[in-house]
């Protein structure tokens, strides 16, 4: 017996679905915050997904895009692949890190553990092709690698950097008598990441050498103090990893998106609390401007009689930070409308100078089309008993 044919009663109008998309912020409560159990469908309407309706509502617009930090908007996306967007980016792209410290001497204040905990915080950059490419993941000793494989927790040029450092502190022959500053007192008073070398091996020098070696991103974090007599000499080894196993792999400061905010003036806001309500949100988001004369004469408009005083315009709701510091004041009440809108992210992303911010995020887009494939891969395939 065929299936009945599915019969749609209704069709949303277009205020409707404005209305959903604003999620609502109170004095103290959230409305609207719940989802559907399917995103964006609603009883007796067809909701049936489209790949073209998706690409004529999908946008990205990028706010901003700096080598190591760039801010864009998603919009037209669910939470559900937005936050999957960041988790790739925190947890599941490949970057450098020290991984095994071998201390030779360390005559410093600071204990063997702290230093190498210090020195696995390091972020490294280097070819980011041959980085992905060339370097291997390093197998752990609990790894099965199968035969015909460098055994798990071996060492070689095709999946360990190594790093050294060794440096003394002595005095400055050349300082003025009664120098205080240890900086120009003594030599090596400060260890900063820049002291760290690079010591290619194997096939190493064809991958990693000239602007494509391996160095510290920022060369002046500083590691450690040292005092005449006191030296660090240490063998480091460096390998691929990521975020999920350990943060020092991460490649972002702050992955991040927000919501897009909503601000709606329901009636007119003039003169002194104008400038009032001005000030109840961040610099840039409220414009004072003049009432003109053809909105004072259009009745119904509030505006009536007040031509030539200032009045409240949203200028850039994407400053405002939804503080509700204005649902504060009874004369605002009921004159704004706080929100924000539940499909527009604005994303945040900060690298750590491992990789440029954009080209991060559409890694991030890959690895997570590489997982969908692989979901596919397993629907398709007869269950295996």
């Amino acid at each position: 017996m065929p299936a009945p044919s599915r019969v749609y009663t209704r069709h949303a109008t277009q205020h409707e679905i404005d209305q959903r998309k604003i999620v609502g912020v109170n004095l103290e409560t959230v409305t609207n915050v719940t989802s559907t159990d399917f995103p964006y469908h609603w009883p007796r309407e067809d909701h049936d997904w489209d790949i073209q309706k998706f690409r004529d509502n999908f946008l990205v617009n990028f706010h901003h895009n700096k080598p190591y930090d760039s801010s864009f908007s998603l919009i037209g996306l669910d939470a559900s692949v937005a936050n999957a967007f960041r988790r790739i980016l925190i947890a599941e792209i490949p970057s450098l890190a020290i991984e095994y410290v071998f201390v030779y001497n360390n005559t410093s204040i600071i204990q063997d553990e702290v230093l190498a905990h210090r020195l696995g915080l390091i972020p490294f950059r280097a070819n980011q092709e041959h980085l992905l490419n060339h370097l291997k993941w390093f197998p752990k000793p609990d790894v099965d690698v199968g035969e015909n494989q460098p055994k798990p927790g071996q060492a070689h040029d095709r999946n360990t950097i190594i790093l050294t450092l060794n440096i003394k502190c002595t005095r400055n022959r050349d300082a003025a008598k009664g120098e205080t500053d240890p900086l120009k007192a003594y030599h090596n008073a400060h260890v900063y990441a820049r002291d760290i070398k690079f010591k290619p091996f194997g096939s190493q020098s064809k991958y990693f050498s000239g602007e494509d070696a391996v160095v510290p991103t920022n060369p002046d974090i500083l590691v450690a103090k040292l005092r005449p007599g006191q030296c660090i000499d240490v063998e480091m080894h460096a390998i691929k990893g990521v975020g999920s196993d350990h943060a020092k792999f991460s490649p972002v400061a702050p992955a991040s998106y927000r919501l897009l905010p909503t601000i709606t003036i329901t009636e007119p806001i003039l003169g002194k609390d104008a400038e009032k309500f001005a000030r109840c949100f961040p610099e840039g988001v409220i414009e004072l401007e003049k009432v003109t004369a053809e909105e004072a004469s259009t009745i119904g408009s509030g505006y009536e009689g007040h031509e030539g005083e200032r009045k409240a315009v949203v200028k850039d709701a994407m400053k405002d930070t939804v503080s509700r510091e204005c649902l504060r004041h009874d004369e605002f009440n009921k004159k704004v409308k706080l929100g924000r809108i539940r499909d527009h992210f604005i994303f945040s992303v900060e690298s750590v100078g491992q990789w440029r911010s954009d080209e991060m995020f559409l890694e991030a887009v890959k690895l997570l089309k590489v997982k969908c494939q692989a979901m596919k891969k397993c629907l398709h395939e007869p269950q295996q008993k």
